[in-house]
């Protein structure tokens, strides 16, 4: 039996549509991660093949000035899990990057959050890290589902009401239909070796920017709302961004042979369903 936490957000939703009965699905209400005591009690006598591990405090604006929150969710929470001796997948960030490469992130790049949730989530990887006997955290980009709050959604449901929309065009990277990410993570959970330690990087194939993003919603989703390229600087945000976070996935496409979509012909899969919900 495999464990999903965080089992209501967008991740753990289409792991649900994917994974069904063969895995147990817990939220906050059945599970506080964060609690030491209560994730101790909630594995005796059970017996887990894996975790997945899809809880995170994900408010990167509110994280500014939420910090305890942030690192209880982040930092403790994955923390806990990986004392539990079962194997975790933990999923992470491009935010643990700073944006100032010109070329795709490496697993072995340097890290260097510029946001206390970007920072959070590094110290909630080296915890892992540190404490599980069996463990991968995937690092993914610019999340997105027919599940739950996210830009494609916001785009839309801003689409049908405004005739006009600025969105940045000097942030890049790579958008993730969280349906690709799950169906990853389902595959490369059998061909996972006891004792791994290992951060991989996981996103659509391409790249654009939160602009060019914006357009192909409107377009895919026959709206008339015109969207016009502005600069970071003209939209501020309590946390700083990174300019440049694109993930390089060349080391999960060559140790678990995933072939992944390029995020145009997922965003269109995504849009497609949303449709016809």
């Amino acid at each position: 039996m495999i464990l999903v936490t965080g089992a209501n957000g967008q991740l753990g939703s289409e792991l649900r549509q994917i994974l069904g009965d063969k895995a147990q699905y817990a939220d906050v209400s059945d599970l506080d991660i964060t609690d030491k005591k209560a994730v101790e009690d909630f594995f005796k006598g059970k017996h887990f093949s894996f975790i997945i591990n899809c809880a995170a405090y994900t408010a990167v604006d509110k994280a500014e000035k939420d910090l305890q929150l942030a690192e209880l969710i982040n930092i403790n929470g994955p923390e806990n899990l990986a004392k539990t001796g079962v194997p975790l997948v933990h999923i992470s960030t491009d935010y643990v990057f700073d944006g100032k490469n010109f070329q795709p992130y490496t697993e072995e790049d340097s890290t260097n959050p510029v946001s206390v949730y970007g920072k959070t989530k590094l110290f909630g990887e080296q915890k892992v890290l540190e404490n599980a006997s069996t463990a991968v955290i995937i690092r993914t980009s610019w999340l997105y589902s027919t599940f739950g709050n996210n830009f494609v959604k916001t785009m839309r449901r801003l689409g049908k009401d405004k005739e006009s929309l600025n969105v940045v065009f000097d942030q890049i990277g790579s958008p993730t239909y969280a349906r690709d990410l799950a169906q990853a993570i389902v595959d490369l959970l059998p061909q996972l070796k006891i004792g791994t330690k290992e951060v991989y990087h996981f996103s659509n194939e391409g790249v654009c920017s939160w602009y060019d993003f914006a357009i192909a919603i409107m377009a895919m989703s026959d709206l008339d709302c015109e969207v016009f390229p502005i600069e970071s600087k003209d939209y501020p945000t309590a946390a700083p961004r990174p300019h440049y976070s694109v993930l390089n996935k060349a080391k999960i496409k060559k140790d678990f042979g995933i072939e992944i979509s390029h995020w145009a012909d997922s965003l269109s899969d995504c849009i497609m369903e949303l449709e016809n919900e």
